[in-house]
């Protein structure tokens, strides 16, 4: 009989504690996860912002140009190579980005950063370069040139805080004719379209001509005149283009954007050799132009 009376005694100890013991673990697992994922937040604010230098500058259009080189649909390993890089150089391990890949046209992801902004609901600055090269060329200035200065610039903002947002797009189709150019173009301008109203879409070009900047767009009242001013000049789409209307800012503009291209020289002309790295303290100069008038851009009211 005294056995059967610690039997019972043992359940209804099973029925208290049991349940107890499962409130209190839960509770501990559930402070775990919100410290970790707490920390997760804090690791991923940690941004290394990296001063514009000519060396940097000289090493990442050696490893586009010359290591990885010719970069489209026809040489898609190259093209999956050249959006790792970009991935990982401004990925957590390096400068502290949060890297959303986009899914893109022919598999080929659109690379996403952003600087945090103290009020996200103001008009951001959209900052779009791409990352492949025309048939048959490694892309000196078509577009490694323009590439490089976008990510240099994207390491330099790392640890600055706008205003407003700063988001940077590194698309894989632009300058191959034979690429899904236009489906490209219209994705970047869904993901536009679908935030604020936009205080400057800057499209990155060559960037190897020259240190002063050369805006130009096909809507003349997204020029920002006031910020732009001592950093270079504002020329006509029509000088800018060459009779070509198939540049970035002019695909976008086709898509009710106001596009501006920012680069140091007019489009190349077809038959123009363009397979050697441009110099680059020149790059590191224009590319210091180009982070000065992002901050003047974020910075406005």
């Amino acid at each position: 009989m005294a056995g059967n009376g610690k039997k019972p005694r043992i359940i209804l100890w099973l029925l208290v504690i049991l349940p107890l013991w499962l409130f209190v673990s839960a509770g501990f697992a559930l402070l775990k996860y919100f410290k970790d994922e707490k920390a997760d937040a804090i690791k991923e604010e940690q941004r290394f912002a990296r001063s514009v230098s000519s060396t940097s500058i000289e090493d990442d259009l050696r490893k586009t140009i010359e290591i990885i080189g010719e970069r489209n649909t026809g040489t898609p390993e190259k093209l999956s190579a050249m959006a790792s890089m970009i991935a990982g150089t401004l990925g957590p391990s390096n400068t502290g980005y949060d890297v959303k890949s986009i899914d893109g046209p022919a598999g080929f992801p659109i690379i996403r950063v952003s600087v945090t902004s103290e009020n996200r609901n103001l008009s951001p600055v959209w900052l779009l370069t791409s990352y492949d090269s025309p048939a048959g060329s490694p892309g000196a200035e078509k577009n490694a040139s323009g590439l490089t200065a976008t990510l240099a610039a994207a390491q330099a903002l790392a640890d600055f805080s706008p205003a407003r947002p700063i988001h940077f797009l590194f698309l894989p189709h632009a300058n191959e004719v034979d690429a899904p150019i236009v489906e490209t173009a219209l994705a970047v301008a869904n993901l536009i379209k679908g935030a604020a109203a936009p205080k400057a879409i800057l499209c990155i070009e060559a960037m190897g001509d020259a240190e002063p900047l050369i805006l130009s767009s096909r809507d003349t009242t997204a020029i920002p005149s006031a910020e732009f001013k001592g950093l270079g000049k504002v020329l006509g789409a029509e000088v800018i283009c060459l009779g070509d209307d198939f540049d970035l800012a002019s695909t976008l503009f086709e898509m009710d954007l106001p596009a501006i291209r920012l680069a140091t020289r007019p489009t190349l002309l077809p038959d123009e050799k363009d397979d050697k790295p441009p110099f680059a303290p020149t790059v590191a100069a224009s590319t210091g132009r180009l982070v000065e008038l992002i901050q003047r851009l974020a910075k406005s009211p």
